[in-house]
């Protein structure tokens, strides 16, 4: 979503490569590409200016130490990354806010009021606010007041029932239905009545009197401004308008997940003094999250946001289950029913493109505009869903028995072939979790910081021992080491990518040759594939 802004920061760090000072000529330099950037994005020329401004005051005269020592560990610096570290902190500066995110009443339910223009996105914000809150124990009722555009009162009723969350709506006039609302809310013991508000195609007097009725009538501790950030300047002047007719306390941005350019999240700020509180980031309602200026700072300069994807990550993990799942996999029991599970997994983290963009080191080494293929993971699932439990269990039977790949090729709609490349993929995956099993240091400080870590690090140790591996990286299980994305060799990827060898290093053997068994496991195994014909035969009766 920030391909035009990160592109500036990426070419002024690569201008001060090898650089030892930061002296006016070089900044110059430097501050050339992320103007062009900042423009391009459409930021706000004022507050590009100042932007520049700030961060060429604090370089100039930054003299760079080459070498630097942090937790006993000593690391390298260049010139272009204290740049980095400037502007990281001044876009910090600019976005971040002070306080709580909401405002929360002494006493009674409090009141969050959404204003906007129509087609903002202002009513799927509201449920979407609702959920978010009501995860967090707290007791909402939404209040359906815009009875201007037709059908959004239906729409917001739907949203409400598939959430399990009540609206309140009533025959009346906006203003009164807030106040019913409001009075019912506090009636029933609400924490949070959230008033979804009429919007216009366009800013006119009858729509800012109205909200200003209802701003009078129930005095709410909140007013967030809900702006589309595909609108660029607009977003940034429309806000302005807003702001001097109803001072909202915040900006809501939606459609961060589109082609937007991102500019408006830059701008809002300055322009109007009201922060940047939520973020919606798809249709869906669990699409919606709190704003965090250093996240959404880090990923402008291509450096990920950790944070971010950990969130994600617990959001479709359960803790207990990953706790087991690391632990088995210790064993060695890494089956293509897991690789399938760390594929459902991703599925329900969000958009490939997403997910790179929050992985440190990733979103720069991804082409601008490209799209990575989210249904390639439906194809993943089909191909393994295509496999007998026999087949998921033992990958090596399909190189055995070439004759298996042609049947679940058939099986699951897909070219032999891509059937023959997911498991090299899979097996690939596999020897790089056994490869990262003998590395110390940053795999056990990785997995005390994460889900399952704790259990993974004494699993570990009592694996040592024994002389064992460990696959995988931890705390990340059912997405072992970086072997958790299916389809990107080298760094276990994600499908569709394309991108062989990133951090492979030197050629490694076939791994889909053949491992040479005893006569005692072959007897075993003809015995077990035997006695899998029988149930087979068992089960057609």
């Amino acid at each position: 979503m920030f391909d035009a802004l990160s592109k500036g920061f990426r070419n002024a760090k690569n201008r001060l490569a090898g650089l030892q000072e930061l002296d006016e000529k070089n900044i110059d330099t430097a501050l050339r590409e992320v103007r062009l950037s900042l423009l391009e994005a459409d930021v706000d020329l004022g507050v590009v200016k100042s932007f520049l401004a700030s961060v060429k005051e604090k370089a100039l005269g930054q003299t760079v130490q080459v070498e630097i020592k942090a937790q006993g560990q000593k690391h390298k610096v260049a010139a272009g990354d204290v740049f980095v570290k400037i502007c990281h902190d001044e876009l910090v500066a600019r976005m971040s806010h002070d306080g709580d995110t909401v405002k929360w009443a002494d006493k009674g339910p409090t009141g969050i009021m959404m204003v906007g223009l129509q087609g903002s996105g202002k009513t799927t914000s509201c449920a979407k606010l609702a959920r978010l809150y009501s995860k967090q124990d707290k007791k909402v009722l939404l209040v359906a007041a815009d009875m201007q555009r037709p059908a959004a009162v239906e729409q917001l009723k739907i949203l409400g029932q598939q959430l399990d969350i009540p609206v309140f709506n009533m025959p009346a006039s906006p203003v009164e239905i807030c106040q019913k609302g409001y009075e019912e809310a506090k009636k029933l013991g609400y924490d949070l009545v959230i008033f979804d508000t009429a919007g216009r195609l366009a800013i006119d007097d009858a729509l800012m009197k109205e909200l200003e009725s209802i701003k009078d009538s129930v005095k709410p501790q909140n007013i967030f401004f809900t702006v589309d950030a595909m609108i660029g300047q607009d977003a940034v002047r429309t806000a302005k308008t807003f702001h001097e007719r109803l001072a909202f306390t915040g900006v809501v941005m939606t459609k961060l997940d589109g082609d937007a350019r991102g500019g408006a999240a830059l701008s809002v700020k300055s322009i109007t003094g009201a922060p940047l509180l939520f973020v919606g980031l798809g249709e869906t309602p669990d699409k919606f999250e709190e704003f965090r200026a250093d996240g959404m700072a880090s990923r402008i300069l291509g450096m990920g946001d950790v944070v971010g994807l950990m969130k994600d990550f617990e959001e479709v993990v359960d803790k207990k289950k990953a706790e087991e799942d690391a632990l088995r996999m210790l064993q060695g029991e890494f089956s293509l029913d897991d690789f399938l599970n760390q594929v459902r997994m991703i599925k329900g983290m969000g958009s490939l493109n997403e997910i790179v963009d929050k992985m440190p080191g990733l979103g720069g080494m991804i082409p601008a505009g490209t799209q990575l293929d989210d249904k390639e993971l439906d194809r993943i699932e089909a191909i393994i869903q295509s496999m007998t439990k026999f087949e998921r269990r033992d990958a090596y039977a399909m190189v055995r028995e070439p004759k298996r790949l042609e049947r679940i090729s058939k099986g699951s709609g897909r070219k032999p072939e891509e059937v023959q490349a997911l498991l090299q993929q899979y097996l690939m995956m596999k020897q790089m979790m056994d490869a990262m099993s003998q590395q110390g240091g940053l795999l056990n400080s990785l997995m005390g910081m994460m889900p399952g870590g704790k259990s993974m690090q004494m699993a570990r140790a009592m694996k040592k021992m024994g002389g064992g591996g460990m696959p995988g990286m931890g705390g990340f299980p059912g997405m072992p080491g970086m072997g958790g994305f299916p389809g990107m060799p080298g760094m276990g990827g994600f499908p569709g990518m394309g991108m062989p060898g990133m951090g492979m290093g030197q050629p490694k053997p076939s791994m889909t040759k053949m491992k040479p068994l005893s006569e005692a496991e072959k007897n075993a195994k003809k015995r077990q594939r035997k006695n899998e014909r029988d149930a087979r035969k068992k089960a057609r009766k």
